[in-house]
C-alpha cells in the first residue's frame, strides 16, 4: 500500500507545475494583437412594473400551501422517527 502511495506521488509531481512558465525580459517587446474597443449596444428598457393584488395574493396563498406541505410531511417523518427509536429503545430494555 506504501508503495503504491509513492508511484502516486511520483506520478501525480510529473507534470509541471502552473507556475512553471518562463518569465519575458524587460527589454524585449512582448507579441500581442492590436488593442480594438468592444462595441456596447445601449437600450432602454421599460420600468418596474409592481405586480397586480390578484398576483400577490396568488403569491401569498401558494407560498402559504407549500409551506403547511413542507410542514405536515416533516412532522409525519419526524413522528415515526421518534416512535421507531422510542419502541427500539423500550425493546432493548425488556430484554
Amino acid at each position: 500500500m506504501a508503495g503504491l502511495a509513492m508511484v502516486a506521488l511520483v506520478l501525480a509531481g510529473w507534470r509541471k507545475n502552473a507556475r512553471a512558465t518562463a518569465r519575458t525580459p524587460r527589454g524585449e517587446p512582448i507579441l500581442r494583437r492590436r488593442w480594438e474597443p468592444v462595441p456596447i449596444a445601449e437600450t432602454t428598457t421599460s420600468l418596474y412594473k409592481r405586480p397586480g393584488p390578484l398576483c400577490r395574493l396568488w403569491a401569498a396563498v401558494a407560498s402559504s400551501a407549500i409551506a403547511v406541505l413542507i410542514g405536515s410531511v416533516l412532522a409525519v417523518v419526524i413522528a415515526f422517527g421518534t416512535a421507531f427509536i422510542i419502541s427500539t429503545l423500550t425493546d432493548l430494555l425488556k430484554q
